[in-house]
């Protein structure tokens, strides 16, 4: 090793040289064991998941068929069945997409809170009864019961841009809720850390 090199090269001559010996860590076969065990176990949850997605999407299909009016080969679906589609798409959305971005964002909220984790944890939880609050709001403020003005008792455009707008409402409220979780926690992270070492 000559001296002209520089500390990143020497630290890692000193690691992978040929003078060190090569250990093996004693639980190496049980971590890649577990390794292994979790993806499996991630691979059947996806695989769950997707199952029950199509079953639902084919249930409420299937019932749509079945209460929805036929007049001259054409479907004439009454307005409430839109609506109470539309209603159980946003449950599902609010059920699925919080918990499907919470997993990403463990790995995040433990970088940001490494210094207290219960800290972080308790924050997780706070801010997912915040979320459900939000969206269980938003669904009753958005929910008819009976045809608004532009609409007919079938289902018209004027109502299927109605429910259009009601889904992006809710995804768009999903993503600013979690794009501002994003920025303010490595500052909240920040303020407890500081909290912690101030005297």
């Amino acid at each position: 090793m000559t001296s002209d090199q520089s500390p990143i090269e020497r630290r890692l001559h000193e690691a992978l040289g040929p003078a060190q010996p090569r250990t093996t860590s004693p639980d190496l076969f049980d971590r890649v064991l577990g390794s292994i065990a979790d993806d499996r176990a991630r691979r059947r949850r996806i695989r769950y998941g997707a199952l029950a997605a199509v079953t639902v999407a084919s249930l409420l299909t299937a019932i749509v068929l079945l209460v929805t009016p036929r007049k001259n080969g054409h479907l004439l679906m009454n307005w409430w069945i839109l609506e109470l589609f539309t209603t159980a798409v946003l449950i599902g959305l609010a059920l699925w997409l919080g918990p499907f971005i919470k997993r990403f964002g463990r790995a995040y909220a433990a970088d940001v809170f490494h210094d207290n984790p219960q800290t972080g944890k308790s924050y997780i939880v706070l801010t997912d009864i915040v979320y459900y609050l939000i969206f269980a709001a938003y669904i009753l403020f958005t929910v008819t019961l009976e045809p608004r003005e532009s609409w007919g008792l079938n289902v018209l455009p004027s109502q299927v841009a109605f429910e259009a707008a009601r889904l992006g409402g809710i995804l768009l409220i999903i993503g600013v809720l979690h794009g501002l979780n994003i920025v303010l926690m490595p500052v909240l992270g920040r303020l407890f850390s500081l909290n912690r070492r101030l005297p």
